[in-house]
């Protein structure tokens, strides 16, 4: 006699593979840790003679790392084509990539509370506006204004004049990066940017219309505009820095506007190469290997929506650190 709980139909669960243990998320931490020593020691060294060893050191860590990820895509690659990925994993690649997303703006937010700290509050403090104001006592006769063109130790005479805190010689910039006025806004760097960034995210768009038609050509075409318009972004701001440096004496030491504007507008450039380089590998594997179909694309999709999110970072930044 049959038990009554043989006779019940159990729902078909999908299999769910699990890799087998890897090497790489050691290597990848210890090529974080790399990074992150390489910088912060280059920061400390730029005032040096020779720092070299850090520049090193850092390059170490991403090569070192760009190895550890190249391999790690592959092998998450093949599995997919070869069937391996079950609906659930699948769903896990969407969480992962959704707070890798979110990782990133609290990142950048940091960034902004920073500027918006400067702007509202310590930098007015700095120049003898209310009950922290210190102008009077370390700084006579320096005036707050946003963009900083002169800084604190400019207003005393230098860094051989101030009295406390004197860690270098912090020079304000001839001109500053911000709105330029109507008459010369066609020939504004960042304002093209801008134009190129969004049109990058109304390419892409295109493109994954495409793919999910079934169109590669769409696909192939589109997508690599999007990667055009990354690279002329990278070289524009490449214009700008270069600008900023030899013609307008903005730089790092160029007080509290110099190290902001580098530091935002530098860790975005970063992104957008990142991003760019995400899409170039979306488009060689579209192109030449024939991969992504309609219904199984999330590599494509994951890199577009990185990529939107880095043109929404930069809308921010153009509104806060260029215009207002």
């Amino acid at each position: 006699m049959t038990s009554a709980t043989s006779r019940i139909e159990r729902p078909p669960f999908p299999s769910y593979y699990v890799p087998a243990n890897s090497w790489r998320p050691v290597v990848a931490s210890l090529a974080l840790f790399l990074m992150m020593l390489g910088a912060a020691t280059l920061l400390n060294q730029l005032q040096a003679e020779e720092p070299a060893s850090a520049k090193w050191l850092l390059l170490l860590g991403f090569g070192l790392l760009l190895y550890v990820l190249f391999g790690w895509f592959a092998i998450a690659i093949r599995e997919n084509l070869a069937g391996m990925n079950s609906e659930r994993l699948k769903l896990s690649y969407v969480y992962a990539m959704c707070w890798f997303i979110v990782t990133e703006v609290v990142f950048f937010a940091a960034f902004f509370s920073a500027l918006l700290y400067l702007r509202t509050w310590a930098v007015p403090w700095l120049g003898g506006e209310g009950d922290k104001g210190v102008s009077n006592m370390l700084w006579q006769g320096f005036e707050a204004t946003w963009p900083l063109m002169e800084t604190p130790q400019q207003a005393v005479g230098g860094a051989e004049s101030q009295l406390i805190a004197n860690n270098g010689e912090f020079l304000g910039p001839q001109r500053h990066m911000s709105f330029p006025g109507w008459s010369n806004m066609l020939h504004w760097l960042p304002l093209w940017n801008t134009v190129i960034l969004l049109s990058s995210s109304f390419t892409i768009h295109i493109a994954h219309l495409g793919l999910k038609a079934g169109d590669r050509r769409k696909l192939t075409v589109w997508l690599g505009i999007t990667v055009a318009l990354g690279v002329a972004f990278l070289c524009l701001q490449y214009l700008e820095y270069y600008e900023a440096y030899a013609e307008y004496g903005l730089t790092l030491n160029s007080g509290a506007y110099g190290t902001t504007f580098f530091m935002l507008t530098g860790f975005h450039g970063f992104h957008v190469f990142l991003g760019a380089t995400m899409l170039l590998i979306m488009w060689l594997r579209a192109h030449l290997a024939g991969h992504f179909q309609p219904e199984d694309h999330f590599g494509f999709e994951a890199a577009s929506w990185y990529w939107h999110f880095v043109d929404v970072v930069w809308v921010c930044l153009f509104l806060f650190v260029y215009i207002l």
